[in-house]
C-alpha cells in the first residue's frame, strides 16, 4: 500500500496538477544599465548571448556550453501545422495541444534534458508557437480565418475565443514547467504567432472575411473616434458612414505606383492601423498571461515591428510604437536583414535605438549562414517540401575565412550597440568548427571583460527617424518603401555612426547632441514638426526631409529641395554630413561601427585603412589582447579582402 501510495504521489507531482507546488522559479528581468536596457539574471547582470535551433542537436549544445554559452533559446509548439503556410515547411516538434484538456509536454522535456544534460548552468528562452492545431480549427470554424471561398485556415487574430483557448494552453505550458524539475532553467517566454512565428499574417489570413473583423473594427474606430460619428465621417469625407456600417478597405486591389494623400485615404489609413493593432493587442494579452503566471519573474518576448523591412502593410507590422508602450514585453528580436552578402550591413529590420528607448532589451536573431552551413533538406528531409529552402539566401559563403568575418560583423553591431543577441544555428553544425565557435566564446568574454560602457565621446551625431505607418500611403504595398529604405545600407559606409528612431520617439529624444536629423519617409510635416525643424536649424543643425516628392535639405541658411530623390548612395551621404560637421571615423567606404568603446570596420577590399579619431584614445585588439596605441588620434592597419576587424576604443 505504502508503495502504492508513491508511486500515485508521484504521478500527481509529475502532471502538475497542484500549481501551488511549483519549483523555485529563476529571476531574469530587464534593467537599464550604461543608458542601454540589459539583462540581468537573479540580480546579476547577465551577458545577452544565446544559442537557437530548430532541430536541436546535444553536440552542438555542448559545444556552446564549452564555448561558454549558457544561454538557450529552442521551439515548442502548440499545434500541428508548420511555421510558414506558403513553403508547406513541416513541424520541427510533435504539437503539445491534443485536445482540450488533453496536452503532451514530452517534446518540451525532450529538448530540455538534450540542453541540461550536457550544461548544468543553462538558461533557457521557450519560443512557443501559438497557431493553433488543426482540430481547433474544426471544432471553432467561427472563429478561423473565412477563406473567399468558405473554406477556414488557422485562427482569426480578432478571434476573443482563439485568444482565450490559447491563452489556457499556454498557461498549461508555463505551470508545466514552472513544476518541473527544469524550473530554475527557465528564464522566459519568446511568444510567437502568425508567419514564421513572427507575429505577420499568413497569406490567407490577409483576406480575412471573418464578421469578427468587422465587428470589431467598427469598434475600434468607435474608441478612435471617441463615439462621435461626425468626426468619423469628416475624416472619411463621407458624410453617410457611420460606426455601424463603417467597412475596412479591400486588401486585394492591385498595386498602383503612386502615393495617396492623407487626407484623401482615412479609411486605408484606419484599415492598415487596425489590422497591425489587432496583431500587437494579441502579442500583449499572451505576455501578460506569462507575466502575471510567474509573478514577473519570466522574461517574456516577441519578434515585431519589421518596418525596415516588411513594407507591405498588409503583414499586420506597422504598430510597434503601441508595443513599446506595453509593461509586459521586455525584449524585441528580429531577423538581420536579408541582403546577406559580405561588405553590407546587416541591419536589425527595426529603428533599434527606439525599441531600447523604450527600456526593451534588444535581441538580435543571427541566423548567420556560414561554409558549413546546410540545406533542409540534407538534416530534415521528411519535413522539407521539393524545392523550397534551396534558394541563394539559404547559401553561405564558400570558405571559413569570410564565415568568420561576417560573424565578426554581427558581434561587432551587437557591442557597438549595446544590444544582444542568440546564434541562430537553424538546422545544426553551422558553427560546428573551433574558428567560429571562437567568434563567439570572445563575444560573449569582450561583454564581461569589459562591461558595456556608455560613451558620449563615441556618441552618434547623425539621427535617422522613420515613420512605421508611412507604407499605408503607399499604393504599391510597400514598393516605393522599400526604395526609400535602402538608404539604411549607405548609412553604415558613410563612416559616421548614427541612430535609428521611430517618428512617434521624436519629441522624447535629446536632439542636441546631433548635427544632422534625417525624416526619412514622413509624408506631411505636423505643426509641431515644423516648428522642431526651425528651432533646429537655429543650432546650426542640418535636416533632411524625405517624403514622396523627393528630399528637402535644409541647412542654417538654404533650403534646397531635391525633386525625386529618394535615395543616396554613401558618398553622398558623406558629403552632406561633412558639410553638417558631422564627423567622419572612416572615408574608404567599408561598413563601420562604432560606440561604447567599440569599433568594428568590415570590408570587401583589401588594402591599407585609416581611421580618424574624435578625440586621444587608448586603442586595444582585444581579440589578441594586444594595446595597439597609448594614445592616439589615429588609427592605421592593412585588412584583407572580405574581412572583419574589432577594437577597442578607450577615449583619454
Amino acid at each position: 500500500m505504502r508503495i502504492l501510495l508513491l508511486l500515485s504521489l508521484s504521478v500527481f507531482l509529475s502532471i502538475g496538477i497542484n500549481d501551488t507546488w511549483a519549483r523555485p522559479q529563476t529571476h531574469a528581468d530587464v534593467r537599464m544599465h550604461e543608458g542601454v536596457p540589459a539583462l540581468y539574471i537573479n540580480d546579476t547582470l547577465y551577458p545577452p548571448f544565446a544559442y537557437m535551433s530548430y532541430l536541436g542537436e546535444v553536440p552542438y549544445y555542448r559545444s556552446m556550453a564549452e564555448s561558454g554559452i549558457h544561454l538557450y533559446c529552442f521551439p515548442a509548439y502548440l499545434g500541428d501545422q508548420g511555421i510558414n503556410c506558403e513553403s508547406g515547411i513541416g513541424l520541427f516538434r510533435e504539437p503539445i495541444w491534443k485536445d482540450y484538456n488533453r496536452f503532451d509536454f514530452s517534446s518540451m522535456q525532450q529538448d530540455l534534458e538534450k540542453i541540461v544534460s550536457v550544461d548544468p548552468q543553462a538558461r533557457i528562452i521557450m519560443r512557443i508557437y501559438l497557431d493553433p492545431p488543426k482540430w481547433w480549427v474544426e471544432k471553432n470554424p467561427e472563429d478561423a480565418c473565412l477563406m473567399p471561398d468558405g473554406t477556414h485556415f488557422r485562427q482569426c487574430f480578432a478571434s476573443e475565443k482563439w485568444k482565450k483557448d490559447t491563452g489556457k494552453a499556454l498557461l498549461k505550458c508555463v505551470k508545466w514547467l514552472q513544476n518541473s524539475s527544469y524550473a530554475e532553467h527557465i528564464v522566459g517566454i519568446h511568444v510567437a504567432a502568425g508567419g514564421t512565428e513572427e507575429w505577420y499574417y499568413h497569406l490567407p489570413q490577409r483576406n480575412d472575411r471573418n464578421p469578427i473583423l468587422v465587428t470589431a473594427f467598427r469598434s475600434w474606430l468607435k474608441d478612435k473616434y471617441a463615439g462621435q460619428v461626425s468626426e468619423l465621417q469628416r475624416a472619411w469625407r463621407d458624410s453617410l458612414v457611420t460606426f455601424e456600417t463603417a467597412t475596412m478597405v479591400d486588401m486585394n486591389r492591385a498595386p498602383e505606383n503612386r502615393w495617396l494623400k492623407p487626407a484623401e485615404a482615412r479609411q486605408t489609413f484606419d484599415t492598415y492601423q487596425f489590422h497591425s493593432e489587432v496583431m500587437v493587442d494579441d502579442i500583449i494579452y499572451f505576455c501578460q498571461l506569462v507575466k502575471k503566471a510567474t509573478s514577473d519573474r519570466w522574461l517574456t518576448g516577441v519578434f515585431y515591428g519589421y518596418h525596415n523591412n516588411i513594407v507591405d502593410p498588409r503583414m499586420g507590422h506597422c504598430a510597434c510604437a503601441k508595443l513599446l508602450e506595453c509593461e509586459y514585453v521586455d525584449y524585441m528580436s528580429s531577423p538581420n536583414r536579408y541582403l546577406r552578402v559580405a561588405g553590407e550591413d546587416w541591419p536589425p529590420m527595426v529603428a533599434v535605438q527606439s525599441i531600447m528607448h523604450h527600456g526593451k532589451l534588444w535581441l538580435a536573431e543571427n541566423d548567420t549562414r556560414t561554409c558549413l552551413t546546410t540545406l533542409l533538406k540534407d538534416k530534415a528531409p521528411e519535413i522539407t517540401p521539393p524545392g523550397q529552402y534551396e534558394a541563394e539566401v539559404w547559401h553561405g559563403p564558400q570558405d571559413m575565412e569570410t564565415s568568420v568575418s561576417l560573424m565578426w560583423k554581427n558581434a561587432g553591431r551587437m557591442l557597438a550597440q549595446g544590444y544582444g543577441g542568440w546564434w541562430f544555428d537553424m538546422w545544426g553544425g553551422w558553427y560546428d568548427d573551433p574558428r567560429l565557435l571562437e567568434v563567439i566564446r570572445q563575444t560573449k568574454d569582450f561583454y564581461a571583460k569589459y562591461g558595456s560602457v556608455e560613451s558620449k565621446a563615441m556618441g552618434a551625431e547623425v539621427c535617422v527617424v522613420v515613420d512605421e505607418q508611412y507604407c499605408f500611403m503607399d499604393a504599391s504595398y510597400g514598393a516605393q518603401i522599400g526604395y526609400m529604405l535602402l538608404n539604411i545600407f549607405a548609412m553604415a559606409k558613410t563612416g559616421a555612426p548614427y541612430d535609428h528612431y521611430l517618428r512617434t520617439d521624436l519629441f522624447s529624444l535629446d536632439m542636441e547632441k546631433y548635427k544632422t536629423v534625417w525624416l526619412m519617409g514622413v509624408q506631411e510635416l505636423t505643426d509641431r514638426e515644423k516648428d522642431l525643424i526651425h528651432s533646429l536649424l537655429e543650432k546650426g543643425v542640418t535636416v533632411m526631409w524625405t517624403g514622396p516628392e523627393g528630399t528637402h535639405l535644409y541647412s542654417e541658411n538654404s533650403d534646397i529641395f531635391e525633386k525625386d530623390v529618394l535615395n543616396y548612395s554613401e558618398d553622398q551621404l558623406r558629403s552632406i554630413f561633412e558639410k553638417a560637421g558631422v564627423h567622419i571615423y572612416d572615408q574608404g567606404g567599408d561598413v563601420f561601427y562604432v560606440g561604447r568603446d567599440w569599433l568594428c570596420i568590415h570590408t570587401l577590399q583589401a588594402g591599407e585603412k585609416h581611421i580618424d579619431l574624435p578625440f586621444e584614445a587608448r586603442v586595444i585588439d582585444p581579440v589578441n589582447e594586444e594595446i595597439l596605441y597609448r594614445s592616439t588620434r589615429t588609427i592605421d592597419f592593412d585588412m584583407e579582402a572580405n574581412s572583419t576587424l574589432i577594437f577597442r576604443v578607450e577615449p583619454l
